[in-house]
């Protein structure tokens, strides 16, 4: 399963990188011409900024073996970023839409996988198991 999600972290953090380098680095004239969304451009920025630092967050962390519990929180992060993908899909453009459903899976799989988990509380030693 580590390798499974080693895998869907990398694809994802290519992706995000990706996509978030296009939205800080293109002109915001041919991302209006192209992206075509109703979306102020220092918001585009914005989401362009969050992507690249979430796509280091899915990888970093566990490469470096520093707080690996932030991977869970970056890739928590990506799926309302999906989200909000999903809401700003036009409607005549539904279609388009299956791309950041699936990404947003992927990347809730992935918060889940990566997730701390917490041991149940053991009995103690000694008076756990008082008979009366």
């Amino acid at each position: 399963m580590t390798y499974v999600l080693w895998i869907v972290q990398a694809l994802l953090a290519l992706v995000f990188l990706s996509a978030g380098v296009i939205k800080i680095i293109v002109p915001l004239d041919v991302l209006y011409t192209y992206m075509q969304l109703p979306l102020p451009g220092i918001f585009i920025r914005f989401i362009g900024v969050c992507e690249v630092l979430g796509a280091l967050g899915l990888i970093l962390p566990g490469l470096v073996r520093i707080r690996p519990g932030l991977t869970s929180l970056a890739a928590r992060g990506l799926v309302l970023i999906m989200v909000g993908a999903v809401m700003f899909t036009p409607p005549e453009a539904l279609a388009t839409a299956a791309l950041p459903v699936v990404l947003g899976m992927l990347a809730a799989f992935v918060a889940y996988g990566r997730a701390p988990r917490t041991a149940e509380p053991r009995p103690s030693g000694r008076g756990a198991l008082q008979s009366a």
